[in-house]
């Protein structure tokens, strides 16, 4: 992801009063959050840290043009709401990525248009092969995203959030329920019954989530 972003977003996160301080590479999440507390300025340390994932799992879902403005938003909120945060939870990406989730929902136009795009780009070829049963193969993220976008994008909106920090987010099940603030099990069931809508018609098997491989970037251009 390129570095067009972050120092935009970061103009725009920080508050006037704020002074950039240094933060010691061995703190943890909640270390640094816990000294914001006291210091307003050490949590510039947790944007350094995760900007780039909160901003790539951001793009991906409301599209280059509108990254910015609700990456910095997205920070901002999490600033202001840092005394919320559970300390005794290690990264702060879930809860990041779960404000993200709730801020991309106010950009729901560009969020609608990112999928248009991606249903435009959607080919016409099924998902299995000569009788190969694609939920049994690792296929190219931007292919099977194109192919599947239609049927991605009329998700519950419920389902999508879970499917998209599990797969753009690139988040556990444990981790993708503490950013919905839902059970583990409530995460299961919701993934489980995306992997059912997903599967390729005729298949009998729910299709597995590597189409979407969470090492795949850039794949919302």
């Amino acid at each position: 992801m390129g570095s067009a972003y972050p120092d935009g977003a970061m103009k725009r996160f920080r508050e006037p009063e704020v002074r950039t301080r240094a933060i010691p590479i061995v703190s943890t999440d909640s270390e640094i959050i816990e000294r914001s507390l006291d210091e307003p300025e050490a949590f510039s340390g947790i944007f350094e840290r995760h900007v780039r994932p909160v901003g790539g799992y951001i793009r991906r879902r409301i599209g280059a043009d509108a990254v910015d403005d609700a990456l910095s938003e997205t920070f901002l909120v999490a600033f202001r709401r840092r005394s919320s945060f559970d300390s005794t939870v290690g990264s702060a990406l879930p809860w990041l990525l779960g404000i993200a989730t709730r801020v991309v929902k106010r950009h729901g136009a560009d969020e609608a248009r990112q999928w248009r795009s991606f249903e435009a780009a959607a080919g016409a070829a099924p998902l299995s092969d000569g009788g190969h049963d694609a939920s049994d193969e690792r296929m190219d993220a931007g292919a099977a995203l194109r192919a599947l976008a239609p049927r991605i994008a009329a998700l519950a909106p419920r389902d999508r959030d879970a499917l998209l920090l599990y797969a753009w987010g690139d988040l556990t099940y444990e981790q993708v329920a503490l950013a919905l603030g839902v059970p583990v099990g409530t995460v299961r069931s919701r993934l489980n019954r995306v992997r059912r809508r997903l599967a390729p018609p005729g298949s009998h098997s729910a299709t597995r989530l590597t189409w979407m491989a969470k090492e795949a970037s850039d794949v919302a251009h």
